[in-house]
């Protein structure tokens, strides 16, 4: 499935893509599910209510889970914005967990002009580009769960001298 997403590239709609993301097994073994993405890949808001099955030894949503629902997006919504001629990895991340997870959390992501405009520029000679991005785990009340701090790698790929 995964592969499918990847070779349609900018030309899946991204309805289709929350829906196959939202059904792919360790999103829907957690309850992870992804509530509003875009059409521009621009923004994405996930969420994921606390359950028997994510909750762990002190009845607090899993910190695995927590991570889990921040893990791709900014990587697909980069590589919805910049194309096919770009390389977008998930470099790294750092989490730390601020207050126990009691209740539904969600998280938002946004990217926006100057950020693709930054990557394209930095990329245009065909350096990598490496740079942090940032997102929150909130509760349902809107008080921060877990702070995220995505580390992507973004290079333009040579051109095929054919």
């Amino acid at each position: 499935m995964t592969s499918w997403i990847r070779r349609m590239g900018a030309r899946t709609p991204s309805w289709l893509v929350a829906r196959l993301i939202s059904l792919w097994t360790p999103y829907l073994g957690a309850g992870i599910r992804i509530v509003e993405i875009s059409p521009d890949y621009r923004y994405v808001k996930v969420c994921m209510k606390l359950s028997w099955y994510n909750r762990n030894y002190v009845g607090t949503q899993f910190g695995g889970s927590l991570y889990a629902m921040t893990d791709p997006f900014f990587m697909l919504m980069l590589m919805n914005n910049v194309g096919p001629d770009y390389y977008v990895w998930d470099k790294g991340a750092t989490i730390d967990f601020v207050a126990p997870g009691k209740t539904e959390v969600t998280a938002e992501f946004r990217i926006n002009d100057e950020i693709i405009q930054k990557v394209l520029q930095e990329t245009a000679a065909g350096e990598k580009y490496i740079f942090d991005l940032p997102v929150q785990v909130l509760d349902a009340k809107g008080e921060l769960v877990a702070s995220v701090m995505k580390k992507l790698y973004v290079r333009k790929k040579k051109k095929d001298p054919t």
